[in-house]
């Protein structure tokens, strides 16, 4: 067996991208030690179960947890790999939003008892410039020698839906603190990744992962943009799109109800936190892109308004999807959700109809049949395929549905 799959690797964090990766690892032979925080989810997982939707986890998990070579538990286990997956939320403050550390930290202040010389500390979460020496500083004041570590950041690049896919086949960028922590932590990914592993400093590293996601914030702005001025020019913003597209050097994005999910809708925030007077641009494209989901707001408000007016006491609004994006169970950052509070808090009659989730603590779901009947008012917020099979798109037409994400688009 190659020396690499002699080693074990602690996973901290088992969540939309730690759960993949665990299981990832243990089918390619590593024995895995998975943790998380929380209790249902190290039971789920022990179960041979999963707790969050994503084509194909579910028979990783199984069989990673059947064969022995995935193991959950509620604190990180002595291992010789420990790579930290756990969230990196923002801190809301009335202006720019600041980064929230706090599980990185504190990931790091578990693991540091158990690091021993040789191990390999890999960060994974989408994080600030500058981090992954934060990290190396922490193990320091806990009395660890970080000389004889290999530290390094690896960010995820994976969609949503495709994740077990994207893990083998895209290309990683690892980025050690020294250029030796990158040969042993990249030929760690190269173990199991068919994708090029490029090699660059870790700060470089981390720069890469909020860019990439920068850019896509900056170019879903500028197509959100268009929808607005579309909108009050009388103009059909998804014909004026596909036909602009057809430029052979022109490739506008998709507007929608906002930006969500914790990477576009966050990352570019890490950067503007860190550089406030030179991230101009990422800065309005944020604010553009939050600004449109106001706007929704405003339109389905009017609709309900009109339908008042038409005699219609309290009209039903339908908010169709939840998700952060087409055809996933993710919430986190949705602009639906917060087009769904901002509605309800207004004191409106409104259901949702949300095809990848079964429950909701705050919301009334309703099957799509259902609200197609009774509600008054129909606002598509999420392009879900559901939302697009031919007789369910004839009806919305026929509904006269507000299409927020091009779901009914020819």
């Amino acid at each position: 067996m190659d020396v690499m799959y002699d080693k074990t690797v602690c996973v901290i964090g088992l969540g939309y991208i730690g759960l993949p990766t665990a299981a990832l690892l243990a089918k390619n032979g590593f024995q895995v030690n998975g943790m998380d925080v929380s209790a249902s989810v190290v039971d789920t997982i022990n179960d041979g179960r999963i707790h969050i939707v994503e084509p194909d986890l579910d028979i990783y998990v199984q069989r990673a947890v059947a064969s022995g070579g995935l193991k959950a538990f509620h604190e990180p286990q002595p291992s010789d790999i420990y790579m930290i997956c756990v969230p990196t939320p923002f801190h809301p403050n009335g202006g720019i939003p600041k980064p929230n550390l706090d599980y990185v930290l504190a990931a790091t202040r578990a693991i540091a008892p158990l690091v021993k010389a040789g191990d390999s500390i890999i960060l994974e979460s989408t994080s600030p410039v500058g981090t992954t020496e934060l990290i190396a500083e922490t193990l320091e004041a806990e009395g660890v020698d970080i000389s004889t570590l290999s530290i390094a950041y690896c960010p995820e690049r994976v969609l949503p839906g495709k994740i077990m896919v994207e893990l083998i086949e895209n290309d990683r960028v690892v980025g050690g603190l020294t250029p030796e922590a990158g040969d042993i932590v990249g030929d760690f990914y190269r173990s199991f990744v068919r994708g090029q592993v490029l090699q660059t400093d870790a700060r470089t590293a981390e720069m890469c992962k909020l860019t990439e996601n920068s850019f896509r914030d900056v170019n879903i702005a500028f197509a959100n943009e268009l929808s607005l001025i579309s909108a009050k020019e009388g103009i059909d913003v998804w014909k004026l799109i596909q036909l602009a597209n057809r430029h052979p050097r022109v490739n506008i994005l998709q507007p929608g109800t906002g930006v969500g999910g914790h990477c576009i809708a966050v990352d570019p925030w890490f950067i503007v936190a860190r550089n406030p007077a030179e991230a101009k641009l990422i800065h309005k494209a944020r604010d553009v892109n939050n600004n449109k989901t106001h706007w929704v707001v405003d339109q389905i408000r009017e609709a309900a308004q009109k339908a008042k007016e038409e005699g219609i006491a309290k009209p039903l609004i339908a908010c169709m999807g939840l998700a952060f994006k087409p055809d996933i169970d993710d919430l986190r950052e949705s602009p639906a959700i917060d087009v769904m509070e901002a509605l309800m808090a207004e004191g409106h009659n409104v259901i949702a109809v949300e095809p990848n989730i079964s429950e909701h603590d705050r919301f009334t779901l309703s099957p799509m049949a259902e609200a197609l009947v009774n509600a008054d008012v129909i606002a598509i917020l999420v392009k879900h395929t559901h939302f697009m099979a031919p007789p369910i798109k004839r009806t919305l037409k026929q509904r006269g549905a507000m299409d927020f994400c091009g779901a009914l688009a020819d």
